[in-house]
C-alpha cells in the first residue's frame, strides 16, 4: 500500500484577490501562506515521508520546501501533471466577471462537460492528475508520498478515488495548506482524510490553557 498525502499549496495574495491565478508566473506565498506552510511542515515532520512531488508553480514549490525543511537531504520532484488547471483565457480574470458567463454555470453544475477557452477541459485535468498519482503509487510501493498541488486538481483526484462522478467534485472543499490522504493498494483505493487544516486552523484558546 502507498500512502498519498495530497497537499494544497498555502495561501497567496491571489487567493484573496478574487482573481484566477492559473499558471501565472511569480505567484508566491504571502505572510499568512508562509505561516500555514511552516505549520504544515511541523505537522508532517513525524509523518515518515519518503518522497515529495510538487507542481512546478512557485506557490506549490514554496509549500513543498516548508515540508522538506524537516527532511534534510530530500529534494522536490517537480511534476507538471499535478500542476494547476490550464484555464486558458480565464487566467488572470476576476471570478466575479467569470461568474456571469454561461460557461461558469457549466463548470459549477456539470464540470465533466466544461472546457476552458484556450485551455483544457476539467475531464482532461482529472485524467492527467490521476495518472500522475497512479504513477507515484507504482514507483513508491509501501511508501509515503506527498503531492503538493492545487485546489481543483486535488478535488478531482479525491473525487476519482472516492468513486464520485466528476460532476460532483465541486461539492468537495480543499483549503490552502490542507492535507487529504489516500491509500492505494491491492484492495483498491481508500480515501482516509479530506481537507485537514487542523495544523493552522485551530480554535483560539479561551485563556484557560
Amino acid at each position: 500500500m502507498t500512502t498519498i498525502l495530497l497537499v494544497r499549496h498555502a495561501e497567496n495574495d491571489w487567493v484573496r484577490s478574487g482573481k484566477l491565478a492559473g499558471w501565472t508566473p511569480g505567484v508566491h506565498l504571502n505572510e499568512e501562506g508562509k505561516r500555514q506552510a511552516n505549520l504544515l511542515g511541523e505537522r508532517l515532520a513525524a509523518a515518515h515521508i519518503d518522497v515529495v512531488y510538487s507542481s512546478p508553480l512557485e506557490r506549490a514549490v514554496e509549500t513543498a520546501e516548508a515540508i522538506l525543511t524537516h527532511y534534510p537531504g530530500k529534494e522536490i520532484c517537480l511534476d507538471e501533471a499535478i500542476g494547476e488547471a490550464h484555464y486558458g483565457e480565464w487566467t488572470g480574470e476576476r471570478l466575479r466577471k467569470l461568474s456571469r458567463t454561461r460557461l461558469w454555470e457549466v463548470v459549477q453544475r456539470q464540470p465533466s462537460q466544461a472546457r476552458f477557452p484556450g485551455g483544457e477541459s476539467i475531464q482532461e485535468m482529472q485524467n492527467r492528475a490521476v495518472a500522475a498519482i497512479d504513477r507515484m503509487a507504482a514507483r513508491h510501493p509501501h511508501q509515503t508520498v506527498v503531492a503538493v498541488s492545487h485546489g481543483d486538481v486535488i478535488k478531482s483526484i479525491v473525487a476519482h478515488y472516492a468513486g464520485m462522478h466528476l460532476d460532483m467534485f465541486q461539492r468537495l472543499v480543499i483549503a490552502p495548506a490542507s492535507i487529504s490522504i489516500i491509500h492505494l493498494g491491492g484492495h483498491g483505493p481508500a480515501v482516509v482524510r479530506v481537507n485537514d487544516t487542523h495544523h493552522y486552523d485551530r480554535p483560539k484558546s479561551n485563556g484557560s490553557e
